[in-house]
């Protein structure tokens, strides 16, 4: 297989302030074109509902997408041909409108109703779930911490493989200060708590509701780009696997170490992280393995010039 792959990657959604990205979404003609799509599906002025919400509110998901979309297009337009894509949790979403499994307004619709489904589930399941991220654990001392767990009998589940030694766990928030505590006093890093939590076996009734109530509604159609699967890195060329990696999102955890070792394999060597990106972009695992193009607001509203490495 020849060498110098491109792969475009979708990165996962963080807290994104509206004045981190507001420019950029009224000035660049991509994120002005989708931002009238999006509002055309939501029904509302996205912006000012994105300005006054929470970090991950409806509007601020919907926000996430059309930046990424419109960072995408706009890196297209500067010559990036992407061999393969990416879209790491919520990043699949912005990645089926990308390589054409669903038209955009489609994906917009999808990525609304996953939001309000989510908010709906866990306003009354797992209500005591949190995923907590770390990183500086490697696998040694995340045996120990698992086990300790078990040993407790208390549930928990391995929610994303970031890195070698960066993860997310999903436990009950009443073990948090323990699993803090114990972390730290081994040399790990407790970083963020998420809530709601993601990517665990026993959200598998909320992906039956997707499947059922949003998913049945939709036809897919094949990637006009080979898809890397989030899950374990396996390569996706059709429609149904598509949604398949969807539906897996909800319940199997996220292995970004699996797909770097699945893009290198296929020949990738350059990655351009299209979105706001605080994290797979940034760690270890990418950037020892890959030349990295952080593809943002702040470079796409810059004149336009040969694209900076970091």
């Amino acid at each position: 297989m020849a060498e110098g792959h491109t792969a475009l990657v979708f990165p996962g959604m963080g807290p994104t302030s509206f004045a981190e990205v507001g420019r950029f979404m009224l000035a660049n003609p991509y994120a002005r074109e989708l931002t009238a799509t999006a509002e055309e599906v939501l029904g509302y002025p996205l912006l000012e509902r994105y300005r006054t919400g929470g970090d991950y509110s409806e509007a601020a998901q919907v926000a996430f997408f059309v930046n990424c979309l419109a960072l995408a297009r706009w890196s297209e337009q500067g010559g990036t041909v992407p061999k393969f894509c990416v879209g790491p949790s919520f990043g699949e979403k912005p990645l089926i409108a990308y390589v054409g499994a669903l038209p955009v307004p489609q994906a917009i619709w999808l990525t609304v109703q996953l939001a309000r489904r989510m908010e709906e589930y866990f306003a009354t399941e797992h209500c005591d779930v949190v995923t907590h991220s770390f990183t500086r654990t490697p696998q040694p001392l995340l045996r120990e911490v698992l086990d300790e767990l078990a040993g407790r009998e208390e549930w928990h589940e391995i929610s994303c493989y970031v890195d070698h030694d960066f993860h997310m766990l999903s436990l009950r928030e009443h073990m948090l200060d323990w699993l803090v505590a114990r972390l730290r006093s081994a040399g790990g890093l407790p970083l963020y708590t998420m809530r709601p939590p993601m990517h665990c076996a026993a959200f598998a009734p909320l992906r039956d509701i997707v499947a059922r109530e949003v998913l049945g509604g939709l036809e897919f159609a094949d990637p006009t780009v080979p898809v890397v699967a989030d899950q374990d890195g396996t390569l996706v060329t059709t429609a149904a696997g598509v949604r398949q990696m969807l539906l897996d999102s909800f319940v199997r955890p996220l292995r970004w170490p699996d797909v770097v070792a699945s893009l290198r394999t296929r020949g990738v060597r350059e990655v351009h992280v299209c979105g706001p990106d605080r994290l797979f972009g940034r760690v270890r695992a990418t950037t020892e393995a890959f030349e990295v193009v952080a593809v943002t607001p702040r470079l796409a509203l810059q004149p336009r010039r040969s694209t900076a490495v970091v």
